[in-house]
């Protein structure tokens, strides 16, 4: 399995802005972004086909959430603006075949998690 790393979380103001960064030990097909709320179940909020770029985003984050890709250093990003007190949580990574994208059971690897606070 391919190991991920990830980094870039912290504390923020409402309105700001922060970079998670998920860095993986081998080229993946998909790649995709989760967070946790404390109480909720993990959603999926963002994926990108590493192929050909196809990203898919939330509704509660599409506009302001923006993923993307190093294929040279096997790096995903999620750019965060316009950041919510509900975009509060511990958000992973994830890596699989293509068709994860569509089925979050498919991500077979999964980050440490990085805390995002979204607090005045």
């Amino acid at each position: 399995q391919v190991q991920l790393v990830e980094s870039g979380g912290g504390l923020v103001q409402p309105g700001g802005s922060l970079t998670l960064s998920c860095a993986a030990s081998g080229f993946t097909f998909a790649a995709g972004w989760f967070r946790q709320a404390p109480g909720k179940e993990r959603e999926k909020v963002s994926a990108i086909n590493n192929s050909d770029g196809t990203t898919y985003y939330a509704d509660s984050v599409k506009g302001r959430f923006t993923v993307s890709r190093d294929g040279s250093k096997n790096t995903v990003y999620l750019h965060m603006n316009s950041l919510k007190p509900e975009d509060t949580g511990v958000y992973y990574c994830a890596t699989g075949p293509l068709w994860a994208i569509a089925d979050p059971r498919g991500f077979n690897s999964w980050g440490q998690g990085t805390q995002v606070t979204v607090s005045s």
